[in-house]
């Protein structure tokens, strides 16, 4: 395939263009939207989908699912593209692992999705509090899958991403979040070489586990950028590979560059395919967790085939 998805666009910054139709979402109000809500406002816990304005709130919650994230809403990092906000945390919550595992246990969840906040002020970075809560709801819950999307426990030692790599949650996820020649500028805490050696040493703890990445396009990468990325997830033997438009959430957050056409995104997926991903998730509105469930099955019977094909 040609390695040229975009030849002589325009880079300029979309600031001023409207959303194009195919990213208007329109919020859709019904009764599991409304049981989602109050489910997690009774028990005191907290979604990235809405700390980080996700456009498919109203699908997701709509169908009784919800990205939880713990260790509090404050993060440490103030990354140039996210909207949780950035502070001094609150203390971690004990009881946390707990409300969660019974949110998942009542609401007959059969896929769970749970992430956090960076917290570099603690000794692990939150990585004890991960492995209390995967346990807690391998007791709740024992039906329910379970995948994490880590931050990247950046100076706190390989103790911190091993103890929840030994926990054996179903799927491991670390975002990438952008080409590396973006980090200084897109995600200036952290280290592209890390994080890339995070998910190969995970990988290489437990193999069994499925291991996932994505990116956000639109914030001026190149397509070779995006092609040399996808060859270094493969290196590092990441099962599954997503890609979303990078929507600016406020006017203080980095600007979008371009709004990429959905034809591109399918460019990308037959990319990223081709390479050996056992899934790959590209579109405009694809975000990490987004239809986490049904790509979690697709997850186990790409693995199979493999298995029986090879």
């Amino acid at each position: 395939m040609s390695q040229s998805l975009a030849s002589g666009t325009d880079l300029s910054p979309a600031k001023r263009e409207p959303k194009p139709p195919w990213l208007r979402v329109r919020l859709r109000h019904d009764r599991q939207l409304e049981e989602t809500r109050d489910l997690v406002r009774e028990l005191g816990l907290h979604t990235v989908c809405e700390e980080a304005a996700c456009p498919n709130l109203g699908e997701c919650w709509s169908k009784g699912h919800a990205t939880v994230m713990i260790l509090g809403s404050v993060c440490t990092r103030a990354c140039a593209f996210c909207n949780v906000a950035t502070g001094r945390p609150d203390p971690v919550d004990p009881d946390e692992p707990r409300r969660l595992a019974e949110s998942v246990a009542r609401s007959g969840l059969t896929h769970v999705v749970v992430t956090s906040v960076d917290r570099d002020d603690l000794p692990d970075g939150g990585a004890g509090h991960f492995v209390a809560c995967i346990e807690a709801l391998r007791v709740q819950a024992p039906e329910t899958t379970i995948e994490i999307l880590t931050p990247d426990f950046r100076r706190k030692g390989d103790s911190a991403w091993s103890s929840i790599a030994k926990s054996r949650p179903d799927v491991f996820n670390h975002n990438l979040e952008t080409v590396p020649g973006l980090y200084r500028r897109i995600r200036p805490g952290a280290n592209y070489q890390h994080s890339l050696g995070l998910l190969a040493k995970v990988k290489s703890v437990e193999p069994g586990l499925f291991t996932k990445s994505g990116i956000m396009v639109g914030l001026g990468e190149a397509p070779d950028e995006v092609f040399a990325l996808m060859d270094d997830l493969r290196a590092a033997d990441v099962d599954f590979m997503t890609i979303g438009q990078y929507l600016r959430p406020t006017p203080r957050h980095a600007p979008v560059q371009r709004y990429v056409h959905p034809d591109e995104f399918d460019r990308y997926a037959e990319a990223a395919q081709a390479r050996g991903f056992l899934l790959v998730a590209s579109s405009p509105l694809t975000r990490s967790s987004y239809h986490a469930a049904e790509d979690f099955a697709r997850l186990q019977g790409a693995r199979l085939s493999r298995v029986e094909e090879g």
